[in-house]
C-alpha cells in the first residue's frame, strides 16, 4: 500500500518533484563532504600514523577539491538539463502553433455555404438532366470537452479537412458549412459507391482523432434520386445538420437522410 502510495505521481508535478530530488541528492553530497572533511581535519593536521606530513595534507586538500567539482558538475548538468527542457517545451509549443496557423489557413480556404449553393444547384441541374447520381456527404465533428476550449480545436478541425480532402477524387469538392460541419459533394456517385466512400472517411478520421480521442464524428449520406427528390431537399436536410446559431432561413422541404454514426 505504501509502495503504490508512492508510485502515484501526478504528471503536473513532475518537475517539482524532479527538482526536490537533485536539491536532496546535492544536500546529501555536501553533507557527507562537509562531514568526512571535518572527521579528516584533526587526523590530517595532527601527528599521523600511516601517511604523514605534505602527503596527508595533498590528499585531503584533493578530497577537498574533488568534492567542490563534483559539486559544481552536479549542478552544471542540472542548469544544462533545464535549458534543454526548457527548448524542448519552447520548441512543441511553436510545433503546436505553427499546425494551428496551419489549420486556421486551411479552413479559410474552404468554401462556405454560399458556394455549396451555387455548386450544388450546377451539379443537381447537370445530373437531372443526364440521369446521372448525385451524392452528399454531410460530416459532423463533436470534439471532446477538454479540446474545445482550446487551440487544438481548430488543429483537429484542420486535421479532419485534410483527411476528407485526401480521400477524396478530383472531380470532388468539400465546403466547410459551419465550424465542425464539412460537406461533401460527389457527383455521379451512387449511394452504395457513396457508403463506400463513408468508410474510406471514417478510418482516416479514426486515425486523425488519435489515441486521446479528440473528436467524434458522424457521416450523413444524402443521394440523388435515391433519397432526395430536389435540390430544396438536399438543401433543408444541409440546414437542419448545422447548430441552431448556424442555421439559414428556412427552405420548405423535407429529406429522407440515412446516416452512420462512428
Amino acid at each position: 500500500m505504501v509502495v503504490r502510495f508512492f508510485d502515484h505521481i501526478d504528471p503536473t508535478t513532475l518537475e517539482q518533484r524532479e527538482w526536490h530530488l537533485w536539491v536532496l541528492a546535492l544536500s546529501v553530497i555536501l553533507v557527507l563532504s562537509v562531514g568526512l572533511m571535518l572527521l579528516m581535519y584533526p587526523t590530517v593536521f595532527s601527528n599521523p600514523v600511516v601517511i604523514s606530513g605534505v602527503t596527508l595534507r595533498k590528499s585531503f586538500f584533493a578530497f577537498c577539491v574533488l568534492a567542490v567539482l563534483l559539486m559544481g558538475y552536479l549542478i552544471d548538468r542540472q542548469i544544462v538539463i533545464s535549458h534543454l527542457r526548457r527548448r524542448i517545451i519552447e520548441e512543441h509549443e511553436q510545433v503546436i502553433r505553427i499546425r494551428h496557423e496551419a489549420s486556421t489557413d486551411l479552413l479559410g480556404t474552404l468554401p462556405g455555404l454560399d458556394h455549396f449553393r451555387d455548386r450544388l444547384a450546377m451539379e443537381f441541374r447537370r445530373a437531372s438532366n443526364t440521369q446521372q447520381p448525385l451524392s452528399l456527404l454531410i460530416v459532423e465533428l463533436k470534439t471532446s470537452r477538454e479540446f474545445s476550449e482550446t487551440s487544438e480545436f481548430t488543429t483537429a478541425l484542420g486535421d479532419a479537412a485534410k483527411v476528407v480532402t485526401r480521400k477524396l477524387r478530383g472531380e470532388d469538392s468539400v465546403y466547410l458549412f459551419a465550424p465542425g460541419v464539412f460537406g461533401v459533394v460527389l457527383p455521379g456517385v451512387n449511394a452504395t459507391n457513396a457508403y463506400r466512400v463513408v468508410d474510406r472517411l471514417a478510418d482516416g478520421l479514426h486515425d486523425a482523432s488519435g489515441a486521446s480521442g479528440r473528436f467524434s464524428f458522424n457521416i450523413r449520406v444524402l443521394n440523388y434520386p435515391e433519397h432526395a427528390a430536389t435540390a430544396r431537399e438536399i438543401e433543408e436536410a444541409v440546414r437542419l445538420s448545422l447548430p441552431p446559431t448556424a442555421r439559414p432561413t428556412p427552405v420548405n422541404a423535407s429529406a429522407a437522410v440515412s446516416s452512420r454514426v462512428h
